[in-house]
């Protein structure tokens, strides 16, 4: 008899139209929209760095102007959503940890 993998749901990158999680069941095999997926976090955590990185001249400057700070703000907070719900969504997809006691017999 062969084992199958579990489906699993994988939180998605994105949001519907009306704003909710998206979800995708899937058994792990990686299909297109599982790439798909991968891709768009990819792209989210490097837009993520760049805002990081911009954010950082704006708040070194003690002159930077409001609009500016303001702008970064929400920016950075904009990525740090996406940013948690990937991590969400990979944290959901990590094999279980071996749970059994580590043995003291050589």
């Amino acid at each position: 008899m062969e084992s199958q993998s579990p489906t699993v749901l994988r939180l998605l990158p994105w949001l519907s139209p009306e704003g909710k999680p998206c979800f995708l069941s899937t058994s792990g095999e990686g299909g297109y929209l599982s790439r798909l997926a991968d891709a768009a976090e990819a792209r989210q955590l490097a837009a993520g760095a760049d805002v990081l990185a911009r954010a950082r001249q704006v708040l070194d400057d003690p002159v930077s102007p409001n609009a500016e700070v303001r702008y970064a703000a929400i920016r950075l907070s904009e990525c740090l959503a996406n940013a948690l719900r990937v991590a969400e969504s990979r944290v959901t997809r990590l094999p279980a940890p071996d749970t059994d006691p580590p043995s003291t017999r050589p």
